[in-house]
């Protein structure tokens, strides 16, 4: 028990010291005095309260078919002539409330966008460490599927995808990861071609540490900062490409709304004066990715050595 209480403490007390070491670090000085930074943290930070407990404040389920009625379909907004208070933005061709499918449709969309993410980086640094530290055939393979990859853009690719295995959350995942590794792939392989010549690599090698140890022990702890920035801008990106896919009627199903497909549905209406069925979900998906681009410029600025 004495020994259990001492770990607790020691990590107690580490833990502590690692905070008080960031709070006196130059990222953190710089990033108090970086407005867009900050700004977009708070974007994120509201975006991520608004996909967890946001479902539980508003005042309808837009998809339960017990709580919607289509009488109340096309209500303007609270405030327009003939607005009602319950539907602050308004309502849907289905009288469903447009803040409640917002609610719902932020949750779609950043799963879909931190997943698909999660997944491409992954299997992008995977890739790229292996590229990079055995070289060969490996490596020529691996690079020229990435460059035939990126001689094509990232939407068209996802679309081709999408229109052969159809709609569907997992069919999207798989086609996100497939546009999202190449990235990760290339910026691993070329740290990971750096790191490989310096001396503790050498070292390591010498003292016969098998290959895998030294990629993920090694390697990939000193190459992982450069796939951060990228991480944090492609979540946007991915949100985005989503809902270009959803809008196109080859994204989410219509059973699991996201951002995207809320802004096509309200499109149908946009030119016949209903203009909040799009415009509401298309500002929305503008502020998410407006917040996460700040704060992902901010972060390159900061962990690109060459840019300092």
């Amino acid at each position: 028990m004495t020994k259990l209480k001492i770990g607790v403490l020691s990590a107690s007390v580490n833990a502590e010291n690692k905070w008080s070491q960031f709070l006196q670090s130059e990222f953190y000085f710089n990033y108090k005095r970086n407005i867009a930074a900050i700004a977009g943290t708070i974007l994120i930070i509201l975006f991520l309260l608004m996909a967890t407990v946001g479902p539980l404040l508003v005042p309808q389920n837009p998809y339960n078919l017990q709580e919607i009625s289509i009488l109340d379909a096309y209500k303007p907004p609270a405030w327009a002539e003939d607005g009602e208070l319950r539907y602050l933005l308004g309502t849907d061709s289905q009288g469903r409330d447009i803040l409640s499918s917002i609610v719902y449709g932020t949750r779609v969309s950043l799963f879909i966008g931190i997943t698909g993410m999660l997944f491409s980086c992954i299997i992008g640094t995977v890739l790229g460490l292996v590229a990079g530290f055995f070289g060969g055939k490996i490596d020529s393979l691996i690079m020229r599927i990435a460059d035939i990859q990126l001689s094509f853009p990232a939407t068209l690719i996802a679309l081709f995808i999408m229109s052969i295995s159809g709609r569907g959350i997992v069919n999207l995942l798989i086609a996100l990861t497939l546009v999202g590794w190449v990235i990760y792939a290339r910026t691993v392989r070329g740290a990971t071609l750096a790191e490989k010549k310096k001396e503790y690599i050498e070292a390591v090698k010498v003292i016969g540490l098998p290959n895998y140890k030294i990629l993920f022990k090694h390697i990939l702890p000193n190459v992982f900062t450069s796939t951060i920035v990228i991480a944090t801008i492609q979540v946007g990106s991915f949100v985005l490409t989503e809902a270009t896919l959803s809008f196109l009627g080859v994204g989410v199903p219509v059973t699991r709304p996201s951002l995207g497909l809320l802004v096509k549905n309200g499109y149908d209406v946009l030119f016949s004066g209903l203009w909040w069925a799009s415009t509401f979900p298309g500002l929305f998906i503008m502020l998410l990715v407006f917040g996460i681009n700040m704060l992902g410029d901010f972060m390159r600025d900061e962990l690109n050595p060459r840019l300092k």
